[in-house]
């Protein structure tokens, strides 16, 4: 009989939507096999779902995907050829969106250890927010390039990874990017020594 708790496209080839939403599911079996007392058949409250395990795990699953995406060059063959660079701009704009969505994930896994699910639920508007650097303020380690880097994948997040438009109130968002990136001499290298660091201060809270 196949383990329910590893990895199984044919499941998600049957059921894409009930496969992808399955991970509460596999945390309860995995937790009930260890003396837990989850029903994975059982709606979950919000305290379930605000385990910092399933934080930690989804944050894993975006920067994988994003590592994936940026190994990959699609050739675009159903466009023309004078627009396949635009498509490609665009998307490598979903790779950082992805990259940003990571941190955001994983910065929120650290606020639920650090302070714990009770303090996080009270106070759970506040942490509505795609701005990382707001999330990131407990880290005391942050250089001025740090934050620039984290203000720049905020705009990915927010529309730059989805959309070609800020919005008409917001379309000075649009220069503010290639300022960021300019004025900060921000490379790829730099984006992924940060979210190294933010990965560190994961272990660091959970070895505490």
């Amino acid at each position: 009989m196949m383990n329910p708790t590893l990895p199984n496209r044919k499941q998600f080839i049957q059921d894409p939507a009930g496969y992808s939403r399955s991970a509460w599911m596999r945390w309860a079996m995995i937790a009930s096999m260890n003396g837990v007392e989850l029903d994975p058949f059982k709606q979950p409250s919000s305290e379930d779902l605000k385990n910092p395990l399933l934080w930690l795990t989804q944050a894993e699953a975006m920067a994988q995907a994003a590592l994936v995406l940026i190994k990959a060059e699609p050739a675009f063959d159903n466009l023309p050829a004078e627009m396949r660079g635009i498509c490609d701009s665009q998307y490598c704009a979903v790779t950082l969106m992805l990259v940003g969505y990571s941190l955001e994930v994983c910065l929120k896994a650290m606020i639920l250890v650090k302070d714990g699910v009770e303090a996080y639920s009270e106070a759970e508007r506040k942490y509505l927010t795609h701005d990382l650097k707001k999330l990131a303020t407990f880290f005391v380690d942050l250089n001025a390039k740090d934050l620039a880097i984290l203000e720049l994948l905020t705009h990915f997040i927010a529309w730059a990874g989805r959309y070609p438009d800020p919005g008409g109130r917001h379309i000075d968002r649009h220069d503010s990017v290639f300022e960021l990136a300019e004025q900060n001499q921000i490379s790829g290298h730099d984006l992924f020594k940060l979210a190294s660091k933010v990965m560190r201060g994961v272990s660091g809270l959970t070895e505490a």
